[in-house]
């Protein structure tokens, strides 16, 4: 993904305590062609694996998962960050957000996430891993099972990755961030 590590590089900023803003092209304002190429790539990747459902976490999650669900013609699931009043058969666990520094409850519906469900999960980022552990947990309580986990941007200094594949998850990341010290980016 050459594309993306150039526009890492070109748009991305850096800012003190490990923070990489890219919300000029895929978390705020997002290019739809890198989008779509992102998709393709994660589509390439996960070629292999046997899943019928792609899921994600609201909200930068979405645009990246839905460009999968497209090109495979698979309904996407998010889960949500807010209750709403009309979810029924929900279950919720609790994620704290490195970038937020809090926690915050996610939840689902089993209506839509079911035993018999094999989920792909695509989001922008991994860092500690929080979100993804939490997305697990949302997997295992429904009794379905994860493929994979696909990340657009993974920040290897934080570890998530490495606790996640200690794991035995299969983790595809697009573009690996080595290194954000002295606010310099630095890309495997």
């Amino acid at each position: 993904m050459e594309l993306l590590k150039k526009r890492i590089l070109q748009d991305g900023k850096c800012f003190e305590g490990g923070i990489l803003k890219v919300d000029s092209f895929i978390n705020h304002q997002m290019d739809p062609i890198l989008m779509k190429s992102i998709g393709v790539e994660f589509v390439r990747r996960f070629a292999n694996k046997d899943f019928n459902k792609v899921m994600t976490i609201e909200a930068s999650g979405i645009a990246p998962a839905i460009m999968v669900g497209y090109l495979l013609e698979l309904p996407v699931v998010f889960a949500k960050k807010k209750q709403p009043k009309t979810m029924e058969n929900m279950i919720s666990t609790t994620i704290r957000s490195f970038t937020k520094d809090r926690e915050y409850n996610v939840c689902i519906s089993r209506d839509f996430l079911k035993e018999r469900d094999r989920v792909l999960f695509i989001d922008d980022f991994l860092a500690n891993g929080n979100a993804a552990n939490g997305i697990i947990d949302l997997i295992e309580q429904a009794g379905a099972q994860l493929a994979g986990m696909g990340f657009i941007i993974e920040k290897a200094f934080q570890h998530g990755g490495d606790t996640l594949r200690e794991r035995g998850v299969h983790i595809e990341s697009l573009a690996i961030i080595d290194s954000l010290d002295n606010c310099q980016i630095k890309i495997r």
